[in-house]
């Protein structure tokens, strides 16, 4: 009796031992813990992990995209949330990639946009994009993604630094300067709403200058990144009317390491979870079949390719 209640629980350690030695390993690396893509990665990971048995994801906080470029191409994580303009420098190696690309990754989906912001005062001098010449401009942190569109931006409207007085100040200073009055617009790439807009536009009038579609078509057909959007009127107070704007998408990437069968699951996951990814952040909301390629300017993984040919979404 005592033999055979031995083997028993012999055999029942092995068959634990046995499928959890079978399970795959992921690190998913996301971003502060203060910000959006450490929740939502957290949310991804668990809903992957529930409806594919077999996966083990793990949230990892990081300082965002750059920095999970950066993991992803050394395969000290497996998958990562960036941005897809960033993600476009890695493999084409340039901006803060220069000379130094990363090709060993796969797109899996887009995800939710991160709109531009080019913040204005209501009453002030700049109404149109024509009167940006010459006025003092915040253009985001040194070689951050904010400073990289704005450069883009302006360059779409024949403009370069030489054209104005460029500050190079992250989003809160941007935010402090401009209500003191000490520059006249600043650029800000995130979601809406974004924190120091809303702390300016609880005090000031503002708009957000909005990009005509000749502008917008000769914008995304050169940096295939972006994505037209619209910032809704409202989205902030004293901000009265909609604009039209670009955006880039923060994407989900993993290593080209990454099986494809694991790849395909995890797509799969993020679009076939009845609703759980919405209620477990708001921007899964955002998460949609129908915009899973937008802004994809890198190749797909092989996994994620399978899953949108099942789809109909590519042949």
């Amino acid at each position: 009796m005592r033999k055979s209640l031995l083997l028993i629980v012999v055999v029942m350690f092995l068959t634990v031992s046995i499928g959890a030695s079978s399970a795959t390993n992921l690190v998913l690396a996301t971003g502060g813990t203060a910000g959006t893509y450490y929740p939502l990665g957290g949310a991804i990971a668990s809903i992957a992990n529930k409806l594919a048995p077999k996966l083990r994801i793990t949230a990892q906080a990081t300082s965002a995209s750059s920095e999970n470029m950066q993991l992803i191409g050394k395969r000290q994580a497996d998958l990562a949330l960036v941005q897809n303009d960033i993600a476009d420098y890695a493999y084409k190696g340039i901006e803060t990639f220069a000379g130094k690309s990363i090709k060993n990754f796969g797109a899996i989906a887009s995800l939710y946009p991160e709109l531009v912001h080019f913040v204005v005062k209501a009453d002030g001098p700049i109404k149109s994009w024509a009167d940006v010449k010459g006025k003092r401009i915040s253009v985001g942190a040194r070689n951050s993604g904010t400073e990289a569109n704005a450069r883009q931006i302006l360059e779409a409207y024949g403009l370069t630094y030489a054209d104005v007085d460029e500050q190079f100040l992250s989003f809160a200073d941007s935010a402090e300067q401009f209500k003191a009055g000490r520059i006249d617009g600043f650029f800000a790439t995130s979601g809406v709403p974004n924190a120091g807009i809303a702390d300016v536009a609880a005090k000031h009038k503002i708009r957000i200058l909005t990009m005509d579609s000749n502008t917008m078509q000769k914008l995304t057909s050169k940096y295939q990144f972006f994505v037209s959007t619209t910032i809704p009127a409202n989205s902030y107070a004293n901000q009265t009317a909609p604009a039209t704007t670009p955006a880039v998408m923060a994407i989900l990437i993993a290593g080209n390491h990454v099986s494809e069968s694991d790849v395909y699951e995890i797509t799969k996951s993020l679009f076939e979870n009845d609703g759980q990814l919405a209620k477990a952040h708001a921007k899964g909301s955002l998460v949609r079949l129908r915009t899973a390629m937008n802004g994809l300017s890198t190749p797909l993984h092989p996994g994620a390719a399978k899953y949108y040919k099942e789809k109909g979404l590519i042949k």
